[in-house]
């Protein structure tokens, strides 16, 4: 129960405590009326048992008031109740969102990039959401419901030892009952949540691949996937209800038979004359009492199980170790790979790789696909750290510095540019949050994108539909320039931010790029090799190690990879359709 209890709480069990303590004091205050109650039917019955001349009427009057005292205690309780509990779940769900952002953004994006977006939204979302639900209308009621009849059942020990026997007769087996399927709870719990992951993800590539569902005339019932996904999803729902539902009423069966026991042995007691009437009224109105709470916390028990593991998932993605490092980041900017070794899934993309890479020099990475130069990119940045050997920043072990401090010092140019949904403005901002609007066009004209802003309907002010989709390839490629140039960072790394343009946005964005790497240590990665023949140096990966490098004139008269990657690139550079090609009907 502390594992379900710490991982619905996302491991911040203090910020329960008070709903808990709420709604425990407003379960115990709903005792006391019905021991009000049973004053009162004691002071009756003696009165007609003892054929006493005057019935107590201050007496009764006073119990009343005492029952209509503690229901307005009950009320208020109930309220703070519920204030406590639904402010203290919200607050909790909130903040921990925010962690769990915050945890996610100081994570290698290594590990980000091998996990599926989806999935990672959905914790943020819908898990938070289910441990909303769990610390709301399950934990409370749960934990009340278990500790109340606990102490009245230690207080009526008191009271008669055999009718509070006879109460709780059946729950050792409701108790064995519950534990024999927990592995069963734990088992379909999990395939549920699975299942509905994978309907989710399922759903997202629908929508994301309608483009060519609808290019290719394929019929929604024909995308196999998502109806599989969603009948697995019906499946397990219909597994998780139907096949536990049966033992919790088993279970609770046995529970509420202890009201049967109490009437067998308290008429028995009775008659023998070793119990007396108000004590038997006393254990049917709190056995009355008592079982339904019970009821609902058995009955909420598995929800409440099943919202735990999202919670679980939270709690592992939280437990995830950070980036290492807490020294600054140095004053010199030159990088070296030493020995360097790095794998994705045991696959070698790197073997054993040194490399210099002078600070205030241009560097071009060259190779054919899979050779591994993406990849010096992201350790450079530290999406990763290597697997073996070390990278040298400034003289530094790149794991000892900040991870922060050397972002600072480091910008970077996607092919694949991102943009958010968010003003123009803002989004060349992120290079520099504190930037004024006249930095900010200032790094737009270097970026060549200022002219194209200002014709936009709002300028500046412009929203820009989500990832950029309102803005064409050239036009987000260049306002990813002005982002890096206003971050000015001495470090400048490119991953062949021009493959994908047009020759007129090509020209704007070598215009762009030109003036962003200047006097800076820039890493280069190109495809297109007549970009880089200008580079202070190429370096040529094949297969994960360093085939050759050099200047452009000295690799190609060596006549290996190089000159054999610029041969092949020359001549498909004027390719045409043959006009032999006639359209086809």
């Amino acid at each position: 129960m502390l594992r379900q209890l710490y991982n619905v709480t996302v491991g911040d069990i203090k910020k329960m405590t008070r709903p808990i303590l709420w709604t425990i004091a407003a379960n115990l205050a709903n005792m006391f009326p019905f021991g009000f109650m049973v004053l009162a039917v004691k002071v009756i019955y003696e009165y007609y048992a003892t054929e006493q001349t005057v019935l107590n009427m201050p007496l009764l009057w006073s119990f009343w008031g005492g029952m209509i005292l503690f229901i307005a205690l009950v009320f208020w309780c109930e309220q703070r109740s519920y204030q406590a509990v639904y402010r203290g779940a919200y607050e909790a769900s909130a903040q921990g969102r925010a962690r769990l952002a915050e945890h996610i953004r100081q994570l290698p994006l290594g590990f980000l990039l091998s996990k599926d977006a989806t999935n990672l939204g959905n914790m943020i979302m819908n898990d938070f959401q289910q441990t909303e639900d769990a610390a709301t209308n399950f934990l409370p009621q749960v934990i009340s419901g278990l500790v109340i009849p606990s102490l009245s059942f230690l207080g009526m020990l008191f009271v008669d030892w055999r009718l509070s026997l006879a109460m709780f007769a059946g729950f050792p087996i409701t108790l064995l009952i519950l534990g024999a399927v927990r592995g069963l709870e734990r088992k379909f719990g999990t395939s549920h949540s699975e299942a509905r992951l994978v309907q989710a993800n399922s759903l997202q590539e629908y929508l994301l691949g309608m483009k060519v569902l609808k290019a290719y005339n394929l019929r929604g019932e024909n995308f196999q996937r998502l109806e599989r996904a969603f009948y697995r999803f019906m499946k397990e729902s219909i597994k998780l209800e139907g096949a536990l539902g049966p033992f919790f009423i088993v279970a609770i069966a046995f529970m509420q038979a202890g009201l049967s026991f109490i009437t067998m042995v308290g008429v028995y007691l009775i008659l023998g004359g070793s119990l007396t009437v108000p004590i038997f009224a006393l254990f049917l109105l709190v056995g009355t009492h008592i079982f339904d709470p019970l009821t609902v916390a058995i009955m909420r028990l598995p929800a409440f199980k099943y919202n735990a593991l999202a919670g679980e998932r939270i709690v592992t993605l939280l437990q995830q170790p950070l980036m290492t490092g807490k020294q600054d980041s140095p004053p010199n900017h030159d990088i070296r790979l030493e020995n360097v070794t790095f794998a994705y899934d045991q696959k070698v993309v790197l073997d054993d790789v040194s490399l210099e890479l002078p600070a205030g020099q241009l560097t071009a990475i060259v190779g054919p696909s899979g050779s591994g130069k993406s990849t010096v990119l992201r350790l450079i940045a530290r999406f990763y750290d290597p697997q073996q050997g070390q990278l040298v920043f400034g003289g530094s072990n790149q794991r000892e510095l900040d991870p922060e401090k050397l972002m600072k010092k480091v910008a970077m140019v996607f092919q694949d540019v991102y943009l958010f949904q968010d003003t123009i403005r803002n989004n060349i901002r992120y290079g520099r949050a504190e930037a004024t609007q006249a930095e900010i066009e200032e790094a737009a004209r270097q970026a060549c994108c200022h002219d194209f802003i200002m014709k936009l309907p709002q300028g500046y002010d412009t929203m820009v539909g989500e990832g950029g989709s309102t803005l064409s390839g050239g036009e987000k490629q260049r306002i990813s320039i002005a982002r890096a140039m206003l971050k000015k960072a001495p470090v400048v790394l490119l991953d062949e931010a021009t493959a994908s343009l047009d020759p007129e946005n090509e020209l704007e964005m070598q215009k762009a790029i030109s003036r962003l790497i200047k006097g800076r240590t820039v890493i280069m990665i190109a495809h297109r090799l007549k970009t880089v023949i200008n580079a202070d140096q190429i370096i040529v990966l094949d297969k994960g190690k360093v085939a050759e490098q050099g200047k452009h004139e000295e690799l190609l008269v060596n006549n290996k990879l190089y000159a054999k990657l610029w041969n092949l690139q020359q001549q498909t550079s004027g390719w045409r359709i043959p006009s032999a090609c006639k359209p086809v009907y």
